[in-house]
């Protein structure tokens, strides 16, 4: 997937369209989880689906929680959500920088050229 240490670094055009696939795998992964908040916040707390919305797209987005809950379920779901929220929030984060990364990293380890 990326280039080895021995390979030159690719193209800024490749390495743009590459971010482009990653960012969108990141996007992919908030969507998701952002549809299982909406949906849980709907069928387990009771909320509409533009308040599910709200509530999940707020803990997702590290906001914190909007509507007050009733209820012990709505109250579990919303505390295994923020949990899940922050890790999606890290893995999203090191999805996308990860071509970033690794571009920059490769750069600085790549053979001055002719020296051997």
């Amino acid at each position: 997937m990326f280039e080895r240490r021995h390979e030159p670094l690719l193209p800024f055009g490749a390495f743009l369209l590459r971010w482009l696939r990653f960012a969108l795998a990141a996007g992919a992964i908030v969507g998701v989880s952002l549809g299982a908040g909406v949906a849980g916040y709907h069928t387990v707390a009771g909320l509409g689906w533009v308040d599910s919305v709200l509530e999940a797209a707020m803990i997702l987005g590290g906001m914190g929680p909007v509507h007050p809950l009733t209820g012990t379920a709505a109250k579990l779901f919303a505390a295994a959500y923020a949990l899940f929220a922050g890790v999606v929030f890290l893995v999203a984060a090191g999805v996308f920088f990860a071509p970033v990364i690794h571009r920059l990293f490769h750069h600085f380890h790549l053979e001055p050229p002719g020296g051997d």
